[in-house]
Parts: C-alpha cells; structure tokens; sequence
C-alpha cells in the first residue's frame, strides 16, 4: 500500500543515510507458532548516538527550528530519555545548544551521576538539565525556553 503523505514538501535534517535493515526473527517466529513470521526494523541502526525511532521525527523538529534561527532547543522527557539523549545529539550535529527538562515521575529515580542516558547528557554537553517533579515539565519547558 502507498501512503499518500508527501513529506517532501518539508524541510529535513538527514541523520541516517538509508533505510535501516528488516530482520527475521526465526526462534521467535517458531515459538509463536507456526503461522507466525516475525521480523524487527532494525532503528537501533538509525544515525545519532544510539539510533531508535525517534531519530525520524528529529530529522524534521531540527530542521524545522534552525529554518526558524533557533540557537538553542529545549526539551523534555523522563529520567534515562532516549528522546532527550537524541534530541541532544542532534543539537550537537547542527552545532545547537540544548537544554533538557528531566521529569522526575518515581520520586527519587533521577540520579545526575548514573550511568546510561544520564552519562550521555553529561558526555554530550547539555548546556543545562533541570530536574522537575510530575506535570511540571510543560511549564518548565516555557520558563526554560524564554530564559
């Protein structure tokens, strides 16, 4: 089925030089049953630091906001973010300054100094990262962005 969506019309950042790869997935096809032939799109292998699906949509976001002479992105997510750890990395490819907002939504599961996504905020340069409690991260983000 062809998808009618022209996405051309919009300006894109390019973060992945290709598609990523379909891969089966044999054992877990046979232990499903046998009318079941299971495969993975590989977006662990999109561009960025680490890849995954969001990378796609980044392609967009970023363009969109250095069409409009952005210097500075400010985002959001929960603690370990994948979407702030990617967000981050393409700030760093455009030559972007990013700050992170880190909603802390299990009191007491951001840890500034552990490892995973956090490490990578801290390798990567986040100019700020600002630890909110739940719902405060909208907010946040507004105060942070006219800052």
């Amino acid at each position: 089925m062809k998808s009618t969506l022209d996405l051309s019309r919009f300006d894109r950042r390019v973060y992945t030089p290709g598609p990523t790869p379909l891969e089966p997935m044999p054992k877990l096809s046979e232990a499903l049953g046998s009318n079941v032939n299971l495969w993975i799109k590989r977006d662990d292998m999109l561009g960025l630091t680490g890849g995954g699906n969001k990378t796609r949509k980044l392609e967009y976001v970023m363009a969109d906001a250095m069409k409009h002479g952005a210097d500075t992105i400010v985002t959001c997510g929960a603690v370990q973010s994948n979407h702030c750890r990617l967000t981050l990395s393409a700030c760093n490819k455009e030559g972007l300054s990013c700050c992170l907002v880190i909603e802390e939504r299990v009191p007491g599961s951001y840890d500034a100094d552990a490892s995973g996504n956090n490490y990578l905020f801290r390798l990567l340069g986040a100019e700020r990262i600002v630890r909110v409690g739940p719902g405060e991260a909208p907010t946040t983000v507004e105060k942070t962005a006219e800052e």
